[in-house]
């Protein structure tokens, strides 16, 4: 039983590296061949759109980029930590692959963010990036951007003249940019959710027993040290009474 979990924990460690080695080189790729903002359009709805960002599924970037990168690495800990119990208690393999799917996207995006800004120049619209010695990059450890150029705009209109606020605006379905790794992100949760919700709903189910569990050992711990203090408090009694009879015997 032994041998077989650890070949399945082989087996997961080099699938996620299998998926990291395809988004590095895609990124690597295009930050060494393409300037900031290039496109290279394979399609009229697929095409190679070259932008940074700091960090997020997409391109969104409400959070600060430090926060993030440290919300990220601890993510990472965790996925890994869950995959680990995950074998050791033979969960479905189809779930565990996609824990490592996902686990594969945060890592990948992780490492733009360590190590892109201390390796790289900064992106431009005018040059394409190059390697320079380690540290003498655009950004300092864990602010590195994260590139991204997948572009689907499948859908190009323009919104009717009595449409509320963006009437008569062109618009784009589907815009966003992102890279592998946020697919790998994507496709990972949402195949969760279509195909593993009772292993989902058994993960809330763990985390809210095990809060129970730890609330009732501390009450517990507390409760047990309440009854040493009267102890103490009645040992101290008698032996004060103690005590006296032999002063009096003394005087």
């Amino acid at each position: 039983m032994a041998s077989t979990k650890t070949r399945q924990g082989v087996f997961v460690a080099v699938f996620i590296l299998i998926l990291l080695v395809i988004d590095q080189v895609i990124k690597i790729w295009v930050k060494t061949t393409m300037p900031l903002y290039d496109t290279i359009e394979i399609t009229s709805w697929f095409k190679i759109h070259y932008i940074e960002n700091n960090g997020m599924a997409f391109g969104m970037t409400f959070i600060n980029k430090l926060f993030l990168s440290l919300f990220r690495l601890v993510a990472i800990i965790w996925l890994s930590y869950y995959i680990v119990k995950l074998i050791q208690k033979g969960a479905r393999h189809g779930y565990i692959l996609l824990v490592a799917v996902i686990t594969a996207g945060a890592i990948g995006n992780m490492i733009d963010s360590m190590f892109y800004g201390l390796i790289f120049t900064g992106a431009s619209p005018h040059y394409v990036s190059y390697l320079v010695p380690f540290g003498e990059g655009y950004a300092p450890f864990l602010m590195g951007k994260v590139v991204d150029m997948f572009y689907f705009p499948l859908i190009n209109g323009t919104f009717p003249e009595w449409f509320p606020i963006w009437g008569g605006e062109d618009f784009v379905f589907f815009s966003p940019v992102f890279n592998f790794a946020d697919a790998c992100v994507s496709v990972g949760v949402v195949a969760m959710l279509i195909f593993y919700q009772k292993e989902l709903v058994e993960l809330f189910q763990d985390d809210k027993k095990k809060a129970a569990e730890e609330t009732e050992e501390a009450e517990a711990a507390e409760t047990a040290e309440e009854p040493s203090a009267e102890a103490e408090a009645v040992s101290e009694t008698v032996s004060e009474a103690q005590e006296q009879p032999a002063e009096a015997q003394n005087s």
